[in-house]
């Protein structure tokens, strides 16, 4: 049954930590992590059955604290990270870590939700990635097309890459990076690149935005008011190795080609507050997904500046070599930017936005009240783009 209405799942706790579970492309499934102060975090499996549109989920305790962050390894399904808040000599400290599912979270709890509720199973710790002299952990980031052994993680203003050995029990750091200037800098966001053979990081602090060369941990590249406030979410387009999109609190999404800083290629100006999450879609880059704390979810069709501006993959040089025979072919001739829809089912902010690993063509968004939506890409584009 494929339909375009929205499917909704409610959690009891406040949440902001979203991800798809990459190293899963059979079963549509997502993980979010909880907020809650007077209660045990958990983490709520989310599996979408798409044939007859029920969301299942299961539950696992996080006793760490209060999830800010969560990622999924891109090779083993049963391993994530998270970053979490825990007091520490009565001061807030931001810690992160590497957590196992335990193997048979699976069982039985479809079956009789109310039995599972009284008594989840605990995440197992694989291993921390805090290192106290570091700073406050921000999010880890895992590397995207790896084999589940390297992570980074950004605290205040350090960027550190790890080796998990042993199974991911142990950790080591590989190499550093700083971030050099005057006053408090720290790292809000980043996003390691799937190109380049994962050599390259890009990351934001304050209004500014960074590349990284992980051989050498030395910057390749700034753009330095990428926004007018603060930059809240990177993503790279993962056809167009030089393409990133960019955030913030300015209400804005821009799009950047990173050989040259100077200006956005593109800047989108849909949101009336600030803009949390940015996500272009793995299959087709043309679609971009953006959440934000004006309570909306936009889906964006850009594809001007996709891998198919014409309706087939190009490569930047096919783009500029051929502009006089395009002129001639009005078949060719390029769709036009545009915003697809704009989802209104969350009542509060949008803090997060996630392409299924399994399916192009569905997402999930989480507002901070804890509510979950699961929506499908409109069936008249989805043939479009397909056909």
């Amino acid at each position: 049954m494929e339909d375009d209405a929205p499917v909704i799942y409610g959690l009891e706790f406040q949440a902001r930590a979203l991800t798809a579970q990459t190293a899963e492309t059979d079963a549509i499934r997502f993980l979010v992590g909880t907020q809650s102060l007077k209660f045990d975090n958990q983490i709520h499996i989310i599996d979408f059955d798409d044939e007859n549109n029920i969301i299942n989920k299961n539950v696992l305790l996080h006793q760490a604290g209060e999830i800010w962050h969560i990622g999924a390894s891109p090779a083993d399904k049963a391993v994530l990270t998270t970053c979490y808040n825990k007091t520490s000599d009565s001061r807030l400290v931001s810690c992160a870590a590497v957590w196992r599912m335990p193997s048979d979270w699976e069982t039985g709890s479809h079956e009789s939700p109310d039995d599972s509720a009284h008594n989840p199973q605990t995440l197992e710790l694989l291993c921390r990635l805090d290192d106290s002299a570091h700073g406050n952990a921000a999010c880890v980031l895992w590397e995207p097309m790896g084999d589940g052994k390297r992570v980074i993680s950004l605290a205040d203003n350090n960027a550190l890459l790890w080796d998990l050995q042993e199974s991911s029990t142990q950790a080591t750091v590989s190499s550093t990076a700083t971030l050099e200037g005057k006053g408090q800098l720290k790292f809000t966001a980043g996003k390691w690149s799937p190109h380049h053979n994962c050599s390259q990081l890009a990351t934001a602090n304050d209004t500014a935005i960074r590349g990284w060369d992980l051989r050498t941990m030395s910057q390749i590249y700034c753009i330095e008011n990428a926004h007018g406030q603060l930059v809240r979410d990177l993503d790279f387009n993962p056809n167009r190795q030089y393409y990133l999109a960019s955030c913030g609190d300015d209400c804005k999404v821009k799009f950047w080609d990173v050989r040259n800083v100077q200006e956005p290629i593109k800047t989108l100006e849909e949101h009336s507050h600030w803009v949390w999450s940015v996500r272009y879609n793995h299959s087709h880059d043309q679609l971009v997904l953006t959440a934000s704390s004006d309570s909306r979810l936009i889906l964006s069709n850009m594809v001007s500046i996709s891998s198919e501006p014409f309706g087939h993959l190009v490569d930047d040089e096919e783009l500029s070599e051929g502009e006089d025979n395009h002129q001639e072919d009005k078949s060719k001739e390029p769709l036009k930017d545009s915003v697809v829809s704009t989802y209104e089912e969350h009542e509060d902010s949008v803090y997060a936005a996630e392409w299924s690993s399994a399916d192009p063509w569905l997402f999930a968004s989480l507002s901070y009240d804890g509510r979950l939506v699961i929506n499908r890409v409109p069936r008249a584009l989805k043939y479009r783009i397909l056909l």
